[in-house]
């Protein structure tokens, strides 16, 4: 009778306890938990992210650029060579101001103004003032380069902005990632969220001025760059680094005129075969 007492009560206590979970078949979850919507959301966010070609293309460039090809220093850097960023002409903003107030048709008062704001870091005046000064001294080689270098500058910086802001878009609006268009049968069924849409709105027109201001800074460094080549036309350097500022803008027909233009100058270069395979990927385009 103990013994059966015994076996009754084990019977009964394996009975109350749980029988063990079975380990879940398929993909294996995240060790760290978290919401599978949010992760659900950032993986379409990815999946719809398409930027604009023109900063693919001003990243390619970006890229190209690191790897060292062309003659001289390497890459985009060429391109900032004749900056005066960190150099001073001695003259200070206000006085180079006075001496333009004392005679407009002055060159170099509006040369002086540049070196100033570019001393201080504030391209955007420094690119107007040699703007003016290149109106007045129109073959200067030197501050055309200067100048295109200046506008990369500020496309890159605009660029920065661009990609903060086109990311900030995304997450005010998550609906407008996960779900549906608006306009297909489903996406109208389900209607806008007035909150997101109101924010995305406003997100959005920081994202198109942005995207216009790249665009056009990068454009007018092609401008100022296409101004040095034509000044010397028989320099290999020019026309390289016409075709960087090109292909930064996503100007491809103008970067593959470029590049050949070099290759036709410096056949011989040790890059040439690097800027051949550029140039058929560009012309794939």
């Amino acid at each position: 009778m103990a013994r059966a007492a015994v076996k009754a009560k084990q019977a009964q206590k394996a009975k109350a306890q749980p029988a063990p979970k079975a380990r879940a078949r398929g993909r294996r979850r995240h060790a760290g938990g978290g919401n599978p919507n949010q992760q659900l959301f950032f993986v379409r966010m990815r999946r719809r992210a398409r930027p604009m070609y023109f900063i693919l293309a001003f990243l390619f460039a970006a890229t190209f650029a690191f790897l060292g090809v062309g003659s001289g220093s390497g890459g985009l850097s060429q391109l900032f060579n004749n900056l005066n960023i960190f150099h001073s002409s001695g003259t200070s903003v206000s006085k180079a101001l006075k001496e333009i107030q004392h005679n407009p048709k002055d060159a170099k008062g509006f040369r002086d103004l540049a070196t100033a704001y570019e001393a201080k870091g504030d391209t955007l005046l420094a690119i107007g003032a040699l703007q003016d000064y290149t109106n007045l001294r129109p073959k200067d080689v030197k501050a055309w380069s200067e100048l295109g270098g200046l506008q990369l500058q500020s496309a890159q910086s605009y660029l920065a902005q661009y990609e903060s802001a086109y990311t900030s878009e995304q997450l005010a609006a998550p609906d407008q990632v996960i779900l549906p268009s608006a306009t297909s049968p489903f996406g109208k069924a389900l209607g806008a969220n007035p909150i997101e849409q109101a924010s995305a709105t406003q997100v959005n027109s920081s994202v198109n001025d942005l995207a216009t201001k790249v665009q056009g800074a990068s454009s007018s460094a092609v401008a100022a760059y296409q101004k040095v080549a034509n000044l010397e036309p028989g320099s290999s350097n020019a026309w390289f680094q016409l075709g960087q500022a090109a292909q930064s803008a996503g100007d491809t027909t103008t970067a593959v005129t470029a590049y050949k233009r070099y290759l036709k100058l410096n056949p011989n270069s040790s890059t040439a075969g690097s800027i051949r395979q550029l140039i058929k990927q560009l012309s794939k385009k």
